[in-house]
């Protein structure tokens, strides 16, 4: 890699701001925020709308919508049947 060009990969805590979910990982995201991690470094931290801890497909908390309606629509309007 040339030097000087990339930005600096350090480890960060992102949180999750519904649900103050955190968690560290690697990243080239900055901020001015730090906080103090389990294992009594300071680390930058990132705060994020979404995690694992809170979307839905990870929560099981999932919203299915009646595809079953929108299927039944088409076939309707386009004469298929399931015959």
């Amino acid at each position: 890699m040339k030097q000087g060009i990339h930005p600096d990969y350090r480890e960060v805590v992102f949180q999750d701001s519904s649900t103050g979910f955190q968690f560290l990982s690697g990243s080239t995201a900055t901020s001015d925020e730090t906080v103090e991690w389990e294992d009594g470094n300071t680390y930058p931290l990132i705060r994020v709308e979404v995690t694992s801890d809170s979307h839905p497909f990870y929560t099981g908390k999932q919203k299915f919508t009646q595809a079953d309606g929108a299927v039944d629509r088409f076939n309707k309007k386009y004469g298929l049947t399931n015959d």
